[in-house]
């Protein structure tokens, strides 16, 4: 399984970005989905999480400004996140658990800044 995250990028304070990531391999629509952030310095943190059944979710920072979302058929998942922070800026990693073991993606840099 590889996973291929895109999506990242430079946005203002208050505007919005939507992350993508592309599984390829077998993912099964009961395996968790998910987004991790790490900055320099701190541990990689979950963001939001999806299980099979659509269940989501939220580190208490992102809860009603990003939204997690999958699409089982194309083996995708998708993070949109809303009226950003500059303590959002973090590079974002996808990840995947399927058979017992767990997947990463290259990340993608978000900054937040003016």
């Amino acid at each position: 399984v590889q996973l291929q995250a895109s999506g990242g990028g430079l946005v203002q304070p208050g505007g919005s970005l939507r992350l993508s990531c592309i599984a390829s391999g077998t993912i099964f629509s009961t395996d968790p989905m998910a987004w991790h952030r790490q900055v320099p310095g701190k541990p990689r943190e979950l963001v939001a999480l999806i299980r099979g059944g659509a269940t989501a979710d939220y580190a208490d920072s992102v809860k009603g400004r990003f939204t997690i979302s999958r699409d089982t058929a194309k083996n995708t998942v998708t993070l949109q996140m809303n009226s950003l922070k500059s303590e959002d800026t973090a590079v974002y990693y996808c990840y995947a658990w399927t058979r017992g073991t767990p997947y990463w993606g290259r990340g993608t840099q978000v900054t937040v800044s003016s």
